[in-house]
């Protein structure tokens, strides 16, 4: 998805159209601007609508950012279907490395994860995300196990946790850069965890994705990827602000 321009856009009317105006120029301004400077009047001028018409489908500016972040997400990290585990794992990987790389990623990451992710309406755009791709991944594990890919009792949230782990670590925590080998990796460290039985669902009844588990997943995404490394870090660090 590209950043729209930063000036006003040609009319686009109503409907469909307008929505995908709207939530591309929230987008742009979100990177532009920022949240804190990020009002509807703005969007609405660099889509080329209305604010009414913004209004009359998003109710404030919090609904806003949120329901585009969710669809940017939706719709630039589709879920695949290769007919293969493996494969399938790759092209999650690297459209989630695709995207948060580009420019609308970098601000998409800027809004959830500097001082702005934590307001309310921005943590509710994280659980949002990481609820929706969880959902959404769920056929990809239930068809591996019926090709004998995986475990039966593979848990599909954990092991789309696992998968973005080393991703959103070097992302967001590590010096090091996110490149190709990065998927890579992340597939291969899924698929071990996988087969060997340590991302099975800790219950027989089955596991969802709770809006809990998505607003705590980034997080313990990060922890599972950076070890005991990180964890010193976390100590010496509020042992710190403590004195």
């Amino acid at each position: 998805m590209e950043l729209s321009s930063s000036g006003p856009a040609r009319p686009v009317g109503r409907g469909r159209k307008a929505q995908e105006a709207v939530r591309a120029a929230t987008l742009a301004e979100l990177a532009d601007k920022g949240y804190a400077e990020l009002t509807v009047e703005g969007v609405a001028q660099r889509a080329g609508v209305h604010k009414t018409t913004v209004y009359r489908r998003w109710k404030d500016r919090a609904s806003l950012v949120v329901d585009a972040l969710a669809e940017r997400f939706a719709t630039d990290i589709p879920i695949p279907d290769t007919g293969a585990i493996e494969t399938d794992l790759q092209a999650l990987a690297q459209a989630l490395v695709q995207s948060m790389t580009g420019p609308v990623g970098r601000a998409v990451q800027t809004a959830m994860y500097s001082d702005a992710g934590r307001l309310p309406e921005i943590a509710e755009a994280r659980r949002r995300i990481f609820a929706d791709r969880f959902r959404r991944a769920e056929p990809v594990v239930a068809r591996a196990i019926d090709r004998g890919e995986l475990p039966a009792d593979t848990d599909p949230v954990e092991l789309i946790k696992t998968l973005v782990a080393p991703i959103h670590f070097r992302l967001l925590v590590s010096p090091d850069p996110v490149e190709e080998g990065t998927a890579d990796l992340a597939v291969r460290i899924t698929l071990a965890a996988a087969r060997a039985g340590v991302l099975a669902k800790g219950s027989p009844a089955p596991a969802t994705a709770t809006e809990a588990d998505a607003g705590q997943a980034a997080d313990e995404g990060a922890a599972r990827a950076a070890g005991p490394q990180a964890s010193t870090k976390r100590s010496a660090s509020a042992g710190t602000k403590s004195s």
